[in-house]
């Protein structure tokens, strides 16, 4: 799966657990160039000495980035493995900064969440439970979401099918309205589970 740019503003969600995180970011492509070792959110990596980021390696997490300074802009998705240009975290061409970094808030539970067709949890509704949905359209929903209850997991919504354009990270807790997972409109049309090994076990093997 591609990891595609998200947008929008999530960093007030945003609570520590207790699983832990580790990102590397170094100053420049291929793991070169300075580099900054973080369990936790920077607001501004240019105050922690690194003055740009040009590769990534997620060791635990997942985490997200941001575009801008205190976890603002269009957002990128970076769950563990490595990154070692600009566009292996982000497809959007729309910007080539990454300025701030937390980790994702995992939830342990079963992955549960409601789709609203208007806000305030209005409309039609669609209820996906532990698996992903690459186009609403095929399961007879519309890309209209207008608000999203999370029950379990944590989840990321894209603008277009099969994983595809924006994204939209959802964390446990509700959503009433498209503004306050950072989006311009309520256009959601790929749905799917953000997975850890540290938070999910099932189906992990496990010596005796």
């Amino acid at each position: 799966m591609s990891h595609t740019a998200v947008q929008g503003s999530m960093g007030s969600r945003f609570a520590t657990g207790k699983s832990s995180h580790r990102i590397y970011l170094f100053e420049y492509e291929n793991f070169q160039g300075h580099m900054m070792e973080l369990s936790g959110e920077c607001r501004n990596v240019c105050d922690k000495g690194l003055k740009r980021v040009g590769s990534i390696r997620v060791e635990c997490g997942p985490w997200v980035g941001f575009e801008q300074q205190n976890m603002a802009g269009e957002m990128f998705m970076l769950e563990r493995g490595d990154y070692p240009l600009w566009a292996t975290w982000s497809n959007s061409y729309r910007c080539d900064h990454l300025m701030s970094v937390r980790p994702v808030r995992m939830n342990p539970q079963d992955h549960n969440i409601c789709l609203y067709e208007c806000m305030n949890f209005d409309g039609r509704k669609m209820e996906v439970s532990d698996e992903d949905i690459p186009s609403l359209w095929c399961h007879g929903f519309q890309d209209r979401v207008g608000s999203i209850q999370v029950n379990g997991g944590t989840w990321v919504g894209y603008q277009y099918p099969g994983y595809r354009g924006y994204q939209y990270l959802f964390e446990f807790g509700s959503y009433k309205h498209w503004n306050e997972w950072g989006a311009n409109h309520p256009q959601i049309q790929s749905v799917r589970r953000v997975r850890d090994m540290q938070t999910h076990h099932r189906g992990c093997f496990e010596l005796a």
